[in-house]
């Protein structure tokens, strides 16, 4: 009896992360859509996925009346927290991105496109493999939540003990002292999860230059509140 009770109770949870699976794939399909090509879409699909299942197995209907109100961030959570694991950022790549990230504003001033790798090799004086590393983990870097991005690099140390609550609200302060397309950029991009393509769309502005604007204001935000 106690058998075929547990039997059903897994069968129901099961079921129910089934019916949710698509919301899985999509979700991973999205947040794909915003990262370099070496990272795969089944890849964060399964950890989704395995963290759906998990979910499933511990959800109390009685606690919440969503579940997909109650799985989406934990699961959106496991999926970044995959993207952490990677160790995208050491100390050292960490001082090359922002190398990078000032050759290639100061480049687009003048050409007004982003330079290759290969010019950023000559440039920098690195390798065309370190520079290519570099710039893929930047760019995985950049879909983590703005509280991950400004506690990276010496202006971010001291942002640790800083309550997440109050970090929006200086983060907010700080936008509205910037013109509207840098804001629209900042709320597009974090807060309503548009790819950079999407965002170019609606701006009309190249991705390249949104890429930029978007690491500017990052920057901006640090030093600020590093002051």
């Amino acid at each position: 009896m106690i058998r075929t009770y547990t039997q059903d109770i897994r069968h129901k949870e099961d079921e129910l992360a089934i019916a949710y699976l698509p919301a899985v794939k999509s979700m991973a399909f999205r947040l794909k859509e915003r990262l370099p090509s070496s990272i795969d879409f089944m890849d964060l699909s399964a950890i989704g996925t395995e963290e759906l299942i998990k979910l499933a197995r511990r959800y109390d209907e009685s606690l919440n009346d969503s579940f997909w109100g109650y799985a989406k961030k934990r699961v959106y959570g496991a999926m970044l927290d995959y993207l952490r694991s990677l160790d995208i950022l050491s100390r050292a790549s960490r001082k090359l991105v922002k190398a990078i990230d000032y050759a290639v504003e100061e480049y687009m001033v003048l050409n007004d496109c982003e330079p290759t790798d290969e010019e950023l090799s000559i440039t920098l004086d690195e390798t065309v493999e370190k520079i290519h590393d570099a710039r893929i983990a930047s760019s995985i870097y950049t879909v983590m939540p703005l509280h991950d991005q400004l506690q990276v690099g010496d202006e971010g140390a001291a942002l640790a003990q800083i309550e997440k609550d109050e970090l929006i609200n200086v983060i907010k302060a700080i936008l509205s002292q910037y013109k509207e397309r840098e804001q629209l950029i900042i709320q597009f991009y974090y807060f309503e999860e548009l790819t950079l393509k999407e965002i170019s769309e609606i701006l009309n502005i190249t991705e390249s230059r949104i890429s930029q604007i978007h690491k500017s204001v990052i920057q901006k935000i640090k030093e600020s509140m590093g002051s």
